[in-house]
């Protein structure tokens, strides 16, 4: 009997070995995705110009880099505050954890060298070496031509410094174990030519990072099985919540009747020098989508992510697109 108590005393202590080996892997040796190249790009107007057009249009840095005035619709950008971060995403969004945008502006980025942006951006791991969660959609900006990512830095760099304070971000368990196991090394590609509207398309619905709002997601992570069919939920503060719409060509739930022009037209009506978006008041509809952002991209690029959308496989998912607050009693 006593060799048996030992054998499983024997047996526990190799486990106990095995998961703290694992754990102190995980901690110390992960992430790993190489040493941040050295890199000095030059601050031309047309990067400069370029990686505006892609932060506040495309890839939309802007969007969760500032404060949104949740009065009105869809939330556009409160003045002065470009670039300033603190944007808060919890629990109640589906998070796994509570995490805010950082200051991008110079007074918050200053003391990275382009090359240790390059890598935060694309893999998602800080100068010091810490992994973030991927609110922000590093795995897909990995994915993109480094042109673009160098256009967004030099971009950034050109922001008035605004020096904020901003909370630090803070892993529920496990996801502060699991963390480190996220980055990867970035698999960067040339951008397609805008005549190949299909491959371009693609390009810029991994930019725009489509898939992230308009899939439902398990503690954070998006359900690949139902990629665009839409449904993730955003609640508001007063109890309402929106849901995202679904994106895949199915003929009654999603774009399957939706034409080039009524696609395109959506977008342009936030981009009209006279639209104003109009004040929402609690418990009434609004939408997180940043049309007002969106809806200054070119004419050209609406219409290749409209050519790539229509190319998926379609899922048939009728979303309820808002549900407002439960009354009291």
């Amino acid at each position: 009997m006593k060799k048996v108590f030992k054998f499983a005393g024997y047996t526990i202590l190799t486990l106990i070995l095995i998961v703290a080996g694992a754990i102190t892997y995980v901690k110390v040796a992960l992430p790993s995705v190489g040493e941040a190249q050295k890199l000095a790009i030059t601050y031309t107007p047309e990067r400069v110009e370029r990686g505006r057009y892609l932060a506040n249009s495309v890839t939309i840095c802007m969007d969760c880099h500032s404060t949104r005035d949740w009065s009105k619709f869809s939330g556009p950008l409160t003045p002065g505050t470009l670039g300033v971060g603190g944007e808060r995403f919890d629990q109640t969004v589906g998070f796994p954890g509570v995490y805010y945008s950082k200051n991008i502006t110079p007074a918050g980025i200053s003391r990275y060298t382009d090359g240790e942006l390059f890598r935060l951006i694309t893999t998602g791991v800080t100068k010091e070496g810490r992994a973030m969660f991927p609110v922000m959609p590093y795995k897909n900006y990995g994915k993109l031509d480094p042109e673009d990512i160098y256009s967004i830095i030099a971009y950034i760099r050109s922001l008035p410094a605004q020096p904020t304070q901003v909370p630090e971000s803070v892993s529920d368990f496990p996801m502060n174990f699991i963390l480190n196991t996220i980055p990867s090394k970035a698999s960067p590609q040339k951008m397609p030519p805008p005549s190949d509207r299909l491959a371009y398309g693609k390009y810029l619905v991994t930019a725009s990072s489509c898939i992230e709002c308009h899939t439902q997601v398990d503690k954070g992570k998006i359900i690949e099985d139902l990629a665009f069919s839409g449904g993730r939920e955003f609640p508001f503060p007063d109890g309402s919540v929106v849901r995202s719409a679904n994106l895949t060509p199915d003929q009654e739930t999603g774009l399957g009747s939706w034409t080039e022009d009524m696609f395109v037209n959506k977008f342009r009506a936030f981009a009209d020098s006279t639209y104003q978006p109009p004040s929402v008041s609690p418990g009434e509809f609004n939408s997180i989508m940043p049309w007002t952002m969106y809806g200054h991209m070119t004419k050209e690029d609406i219409t290749a992510i409209y050519t790539y959308l229509k190319s998926l496989k379609p899922i048939s998912h009728k979303v309820e697109k808002f549900t407002p607050a439960h009354k009291s009693m």
